[in-house]
């Protein structure tokens, strides 16, 4: 296939677009600067621009476009930039590939597993209600601008993407460095459910929609989900390191602020459409996620 890439050069999109073009597909990914070659295309999400001419044929497309969600202190200016990034990009690319004299034929768009909100002891499967909260209102908004694809005929499947485990970026970059430095240990009681999901299998399974008839909300996180004091003993097993200190919610929330809350938010999220679709997880609990992830740090 040919596929247009967003986001192509974060966390997960490096990898995807090493494992398309390692499949054989021709990726052609969009960048805010110049082109450097005929696989870029220049677009500005958001001020709306992204000229379907320069895209071409395009057979699919995968929006991972979207600041940060860790990254910074949630001032009101920071949590507009996550809302109005996700919004305008997937607005953005939704029209240019609507524009096109041939749509693609699917579209895999990042959403996140924030959807469910706190939800406690529940499980959550796709069919799940949506919950409260900042991110279950972005995810709301974000989801919502791939409305005009799907009702275009492009099937459009929703990458509700769990606890990301990587050593290069997101909340696992900072809990491995506590761990290195005998810091590591539980978030607060620790009882509340995480759900994790290795990057290796993060990239396999979006490459794994584009080829699947799934359509709407898909859950990206393994089958196994855990409580948080099972994951970070786990990870401390993995590195041969303590975890047995715990961190209050009030130290917590001073270092993290409003994230706090979501970093200590319970989401017992399950990937039933995934599973059910025949996708196999490399990783699928916490005990092999983690070893990955100590594996993946030299």
């Amino acid at each position: 296939m040919r596929v247009v890439v967003s986001g192509a050069s974060g966390l997960i999109g490096r990898p995807l677009v090493r494992h398309l073009r390692a499949q054989g597909h021709e990726v052609v990914t969009l960048v805010r600067r110049a082109p450097g070659g005929p696989g870029e295309v220049r677009w500005d999400p958001a001020a709306g621009e992204l000229d379907p001419a320069q895209l071409g044929a395009v057979d699919a497309a995968v929006n991972l476009s979207g600041a940060g969600v860790g990254d910074h202190r949630w001032s009101s200016s920071y949590k507009e930039l996550v809302l109005s990034s996700r919004v305008d990009s997937t607005r953005t690319l939704v029209r240019a590939l609507l524009a096109l004299d041939a749509p693609p034929r699917v579209l895999v768009n990042a959403s996140a597993i924030g959807a469910y909100g706190d939800a406690g002891e529940a499980v959550l499967t796709e069919d799940a209600p949506r919950g409260t909260g900042f991110l279950a209102e972005v995810v709301a908004r974000w989801e919502e601008e791939t409305r005009p694809a799907a009702e275009a005929g492009v099937r459009v499947a929703l990458a509700r993407t769990g606890l990301v485990a990587d050593p290069a970026g997101g909340a696992f970059e900072q809990l491995l460095t506590l761990f290195r430095l005998g810091l590591g240990g539980r978030l607060g009681a620790g009882r509340h459910w995480w759900s994790l999901i290795s990057t290796p299998d993060e990239v396999a399974a979006l490459a794994f929609l584009l080829e699947r008839p799934l359509a709407g909300p898909v859950n990206l996180a393994c089958p196994e989900p855990a409580r948080n004091a099972e994951v970070t003993r786990a990870l401390g097993r993995a590195l041969h390191r303590p975890a047995v200190l715990a961190v209050p919610p009030p130290a917590l929330r001073l270092v993290l602020g409003e994230f706090a809350g979501e970093v200590l938010a319970s989401q017992r999220v399950v990937p039933r459409a995934l599973v059910g679709a025949g996708f196999r997880f490399r990783h699928p609990d916490a005990a092999s996620v983690t070893s990955w992830l100590a594996g993946a740090t030299g």
